[in-house]
């Protein structure tokens, strides 16, 4: 068997390698710093080289198919494109992989370059509930209508310490988990309308957002979010006989067509998302299987980024 190599050693880092042993798949972790190394190799009790991927990849390894980027936002296109440059052939990078269109752009044209493939780790694709809303959805003869919120909290994020640039892209960074989500679900957008206003100290574009649109499955959407108000990350997906209801996300509540009662779907196995991080464990193994099905591809990533910047005002 093949090692994979997990680039990071933070905290997402350490879900994958609770992940991959549980796969029982070899891997190598390669991080940068030796208080990061130290207190990942603390809390998993795996090894981990310190010295960050250019010198790893100085002591010319033999390169493996698949490698996983868990590092911080600001890196995740320099590491991906070093990936690149070497020959690994399938990278998982965590969301969302890149800062800016003009990167994305560049890690697309490489990837075709290099007969590589890179997907997006956006594990709520890998849900139980989303598995499961998706064989009602197809029962029901598709979506009808959506919406979504993606709300985060200012009070909170405005004191985490990140590096110069992320928290200014925070939309990208880290609401995009909730819109890939709906327009997985829901249809990609084929019209929208975005409205945004206001802004806080660390994401100046905007803190109030609303739009609308239709998607390319003929659905109609919507969404609002208030970074300076109360709220939360919900999604909501319409078929001719139930309302789907993520909120929390991780699970499926469900409105039958007729009914006023929202009940959680109690046959849903969640045993996966309850030992590993939500979405992880099939996330992995479907990367690791090259079974790209409900991968985000860079190529979807970057045709989004024009949406994205829309309804984020960059």
């Amino acid at each position: 068997m093949n090692s994979v190599w997990l680039i990071g050693a933070g905290g997402m880092a350490q879900d994958y390698i609770k992940v991959l042993d549980g796969l029982d798949q070899k891997f190598i972790v390669i991080g940068r710093g030796e208080e990061s190394a130290e207190n990942c190799q603390n809390s998993t009790e795996c090894s981990v080289v310190v010295g960050g991927l250019d010198n790893f990849l100085s002591t010319k390894p033999k390169v493996v198919p698949h490698a996983i980027v868990s590092v911080g936002v600001e890196k995740l296109y320099d590491t991906t494109k070093e990936l690149l440059d070497y020959g690994v052939k399938s990278i998982l990078v965590e969301k969302p992989g890149a800062m800016n269109k003009e990167e994305f752009e560049d890690l697309l044209l490489l990837s075709k370059e290099k007969e590589s493939n890179i997907f997006i780790a956006y594990n709520r694709r890998f849900y139980a509930s989303t598995i499961k809303a998706q064989d009602i959805i197809n029962q029901d003869g598709g979506v009808t209508s959506f919406n979504f919120e993606f709300t985060e909290w200012s009070h909170i994020i405005e004191t985490i310490k990140k590096a110069d640039g992320v928290k200014e892209k925070w939309f990208l960074g880290n609401s995009t988990h909730v819109v890939d989500m709906a327009f997985y679900l829901g249809g990609k957008p084929k019209e929208i309308s975005s409205f945004s206003s206001g802004g806080v100290s660390w994401h100046p574009s905007a803190s109030n957002f609303a739009g609308a649109g239709i998607s390319e499955n003929n659905a109609l959407f919507s969404y609002h979010a208030n970074w300076e108000s109360a709220g939360r990350w919900s999604v909501e997906i319409l078929t001719k006989e139930h309302r789907l209801i993520f909120r929390p996300m991780e699970k499926l509540q469900i409105q039958k067509r007729g009914a006023i009662a929202q009940e959680f779907d109690e046959s849903i196995d969640y045993t996966l998302d309850e030992k590993y991080k939500p979405g992880l464990y099939l996330q992995t193994k479907s990367f690791l299987d090259n079974n790209i099905d409900r991968m985000c591809t860079i190529d979807e990533q970057s045709d989004m980024i024009d949406v994205y910047n829309k309804m984020a005002n960059y």
